[in-house]
């Protein structure tokens, strides 16, 4: 800034003195000779004094407002890289944390799976057992209910039969020979059924 004002002024001078070397046949009295030296005078002290007012005044000022919008430029920067530092670090926080919780979360649910599966199986062997100890009680009473059916129905067959020759004959028959061709009847019927 101060090369340029300096620049400014010889650049000046040089119009002023081609151009009073021009204007001295007359004309503007700004250009005439006599009055040169009170106006390098003025010129001087004019810029002089604006010279030391710009250094020392405003120079500074504006400088300062500078260095401090640079520092606070560089400040808000640093501020910046450390929120975005912070910012990364709680991202990979809140990373671990999800990721432990889905773990956490499929622990529990394997967890609860196994002790589900594993209720349905001890529900099922004990289902069944059941329906073994219930076929077996039923396999039990069907046999049951062959051995004294077989006697049952050979017992009602010698009543009936009993009955019916008393109503044919008029006479009661001897129950040992008609318990005999009962079981006789009986003996042959349970050999074709096993095939015998």
């Amino acid at each position: 800034m101060l090369k340029k004002i300096i620049i400014q002024i010889f650049t000046l001078n040089f119009v002023l003195v081609t151009s009073a070397q021009s204007g001295e046949s007359g004309g503007m009295p700004q250009l005439n000779p006599e009055f040169w030296v009170s106006q390098i005078v003025w010129l001087v002290l004019t810029f002089g004094i604006l010279y030391i007012v710009l250094s020392k005044l405003i120079l500074p000022k504006i400088s300062n407002n500078l260095e401090s919008r640079k520092s606070q430029i560089l400040e808000n920067i640093e501020t910046a890289e450390t929120q975005r530092e912070d910012s990364e670090k709680k991202l990979k926080e809140f990373e671990k944390i999800i990721l432990e919780s889905k773990l956490e979360a499929r622990n529990y649910f394997n967890e609860a799976r196994q002790k589900i599966l594993e209720d349905i199986n001890n529900k099922r062997v004990a289902l069944e057992k059941d329906i073994d100890d219930e076929i077996s009680a039923v396999e039990q009473e069907v046999n049951n209910l062959k051995i004294t059916s077989s006697e049952k129905i050979k017992k009602i067959a010698i009543e009936t039969s009993s009955e019916l020759i008393k109503q044919l004959i008029g006479e009661e028959a001897n129950s040992s020979s008609i318990s005999a061709i009962v079981e006789e009847q009986s003996r042959k019927s349970k050999e074709k059924q096993h095939g015998i």
